[in-house]
């Protein structure tokens, strides 16, 4: 799905910066930041603010249409691939990186647990890269 029709059916109203920002996520799978989406953009959209930025990437994970990504205390990252999958950092090298997700920890987003409404579920490994490993020995 484009980034138009992801926009549209997540109910959000597909300006040209919301759009540019969602392709950004879509065509970019480094789960970045808001800064790294704003000074990449901003090359070919002087007008784009870095605010426009902060809140359509809010926008976008409070509708559902990305995730937003607290794995690094130091920042926030985003990821348009909102299917089933989580994810590992790197302590090393500050990656981030999908994994695959068995379907069914997934499912406990819908669960009532004691009274409280899970609305989300955040499950992220962290360690070190395959790709540090090789470059420690």
């Amino acid at each position: 799905m484009d980034a138009y029709n992801i926009l549209i059916s997540h109910g959000i109203n597909p300006s040209m910066q919301r759009i540019a920002i969602m392709e950004y996520l879509l065509n970019h799978r480094t789960h970045p930041s808001a800064d790294d989406v704003y000074t990449n953009l901003s090359k070919t959209m002087p007008t784009l603010s870095k605010t426009t930025v902060y809140n359509t990437l809010k926008l976008l994970s409070e509708k559902g249409a990305a995730l937003m990504l607290t794995i690094d205390e130091n920042k926030v990252n985003f990821d348009g691939d909102t299917s089933p999958h989580t994810h590992f950092l790197c302590k090393t090298c500050g990656r981030i990186y999908d994994l695959p997700m068995a379907g069914s920890v997934k499912e406990v987003m819908a669960m009532d647990a004691d009274g409280h409404l899970i609305t989300e579920v955040h499950q992220y490994y962290r360690g070190i890269c395959k790709n540090c490993l090789v470059t420690k020995k």
